[in-house]
């Protein structure tokens, strides 16, 4: 049943005054919504930044917008039918366009794998993505909001989120139709930080604590079988044994094919050529990552999730 189109409120975490900024701005002024920009919150966190604007919003549903991100023209008329379409929606997150203007190999492979990821897997979620998505308002101060505490820098908080909404009997929706271009430039060291620091390690944690592996987006079946084989690659290569390691590495690439694919369309065979060691990078930090995740779990005494048990919010204003 169809409900009315709700109030929406707009939020972009700038603390590190993005020059991006300006550009994030410019189509989120032309709709009709509250439009808050967190620059200075308690903590300086993207996580504490959303809090604080999420605090600052009356509107029933908070759309939470990354500062290097454009939405398509489209994209907030689609997330407020999405919610007046169903009331039991809790939360729905979209993705990256197949556009991103950054030069460079590493940017273009980078931004591209995240759109293929996101598009790639439409319908129901088990987690959030905050780079662009929406959750009711009461949903997200029922859940406490970003955890500012523990993701004290840009990391997986909105992951978290999803996982205690869901944990709350929350409905969560992935549309890619919902689309933004997304403007980050990558260099290699960066992408490899991110991916370990940012994403492997307190993913891998927040699983273990769980006591649940995922199997949805970058974290199925497959992917964890190419990056298995892009350790046992590695590993191969460091034993001298090439053959061995070329024909793990080939498995990585074929259980890759769909993005391969992806890259062949944007980029050309030179963006397959460059973009394959880039893969196996990708792949090989995400073992790395794994490892070290539940190395930290274990050295923490192996802590159990809370998510499903209720929490003190930690949104300002709530």
């Amino acid at each position: 049943m169809r409900s009315a189109r709700p109030s929406l409120a707009l939020i972009v975490p700038a603390t590190n005054a993005p020059p991006t900024l300006e550009r994030c701005l410019e189509p989120l002024r032309r709709g009709e919504a509250e439009l808050i920009v967190a620059t200075d919150p308690p903590g300086g966190s993207p996580a504490a930044a959303r809090n604080e604007g999420a605090g600052r919003a009356s509107a029933e549903v908070l759309v939470f917008v990354d500062a290097d991100v454009v939405v398509h023209a489209d994209a907030i008329d689609r997330l407020r039918d999405a919610f007046a379409a169903d009331p039991t929606l809790t939360a729905v997150f979209g993705a990256y366009d197949d556009r991103p203007p950054a030069s460079g190999t590493v940017s273009r492979f980078r931004n591209l794998l995240h759109h293929h990821v996101h598009s790639s897997s439409p319908g129901p979620a088990q987690t959030f993505w905050a780079g662009i998505g929406a959750v009711r308002r009461d949903a997200f101060l029922d859940a406490g909001g970003f955890d500012a505490r523990r993701f004290r820098t840009a990391a997986v908080e909105d992951i978290d989120l999803g996982r205690r909404l869901r944990a709350r009997g929350g409905r969560i929706v992935l549309d890619p139709a919902i689309r933004g271009t997304h403007l980050k430039r990558w260099s290699l060291a960066e992408m490899v930080r991110t991916d370990l620091v940012r994403r492997a390690i307190p993913w891998t944690r927040i699983q273990l604590e769980e006591r649940e592996l995922s199997s949805e987006l970058n974290v199925g079946a497959r992917h964890r079988l190419a990056t298995v084989l892009a350790l046992g690659a590695a590993l191969a290569a460091a034993g001298g044994r090439a053959r061995l390691a070329g024909g793990a590495a080939a498995g990585t690439v074929a259980l890759d094919l769909p993005f391969m694919r992806l890259l062949a369309r944007r980029e050309g065979l030179g963006g397959v050529v460059l973009g394959t060691p880039l893969l196996l990078v990708h792949r090989l930090v995400g073992a790395v990552g794994f490892g070290l995740g539940a190395l930290a779990h274990a050295g923490a005494g192996f802590p159990r999730s809370r998510a499903g048990e209720p929490g003190e919010t930690a949104v300002d204003g709530a």
